[in-house]
Order: C-alpha cells, then sequence, then structure tokens
C-alpha cells in the first residue's frame, strides 16, 4: 500500500528579513522608562504643570469660600437675613458651597486631563 501524500508544505518568509535593521529612534516614552535624565525632565516638568494647577484650583477655591466669612464680617444685615425662610449663613453653607466645590473639580479634572494629553502627545513626538 501507498500512503498519499498530502499537499507540500510552504514556508513563506518576509522578503526583508535580510535587510538590515535599523535602531529603534529614541522617544520620549523610552527615555521615561529608562530613567534618563531626559526622561527625568519630562517627568519633572509633567509633576510641575499638575502642581500649577492643583495650587490654582485650591487657590481659587479658598478665595470664594474664605470671603464668605468676609461677606458675614463686612456686612452685619447678612448674619439674619432670611432667603426662603432658612438664615442666609445656613443656604450659603449648607446648600451654595457644594456647587462651587463641583464646578471646581470639573475644572481640576478638565485641565489636568488637558495637561496629560499635551504630555502625552508631546513625548510621543519625541
Amino acid at each position: 500500500m501507498s500512503t498519499p501524500e498530502g499537499p507540500r508544505r510552504v514556508r513563506v518568509t518576509s522578503p526583508r528579513t535580510s535587510a538590515a535593521r535599523r535602531p529603534p529612534a529614541p522617544t520620549g516614552t523610552r527615555e521615561i522608562d529608562e530613567q534618563t535624565r531626559l526622561g527625568e525632565i519630562y517627568m519633572h516638568s509633567l509633576v510641575q504643570s499638575q502642581l500649577r494647577l492643583t495650587l490654582a484650583v485650591i487657590a481659587g477655591v479658598l478665595v470664594i469660600l474664605g470671603s464668605i466669612p468676609l461677606l458675614f464680617w463686612l456686612v452685619p444685615p447678612t448674619r439674619t437675613l432670611l432667603v426662603l425662610g432658612l438664615p442666609l449663613p445656613w443656604v450659603i453653607l449648607g446648600i451654595l458651597v457644594y456647587p462651587v466645590v463641583y464646578v471646581a473639580a470639573r475644572i481640576y479634572v478638565r485641565q489636568a486631563e488637558r495637561i496629560e494629553t499635551e504630555f502625552t502627545e508631546f513625548v510621543g513626538r519625541q
């Protein structure tokens, strides 16, 4: 009995396998991964940008919320003013503070994402 021969196997290779390989171009992400001096500078830049944003948002919130006691001190009738049957200080501290904090948080998140996107695009181009 003879065994039937199946289809012959063919090995497919790329025509460029024998071509000289170029070393990969240095990128910013590689600099960061390898913790080179340039990578440290990139990361320091990112951290500084995030720190500036954080301090700006905190300062803005402190100015807005810090002005509430100043308002009550400079304008004494506001301490006893009623709004919808509630004292104005309660309305401000119990209700109006939350939208201020929410808006500050939204601003922070949007700007932090923008900073990270710009950083990623910049490092990817390097």
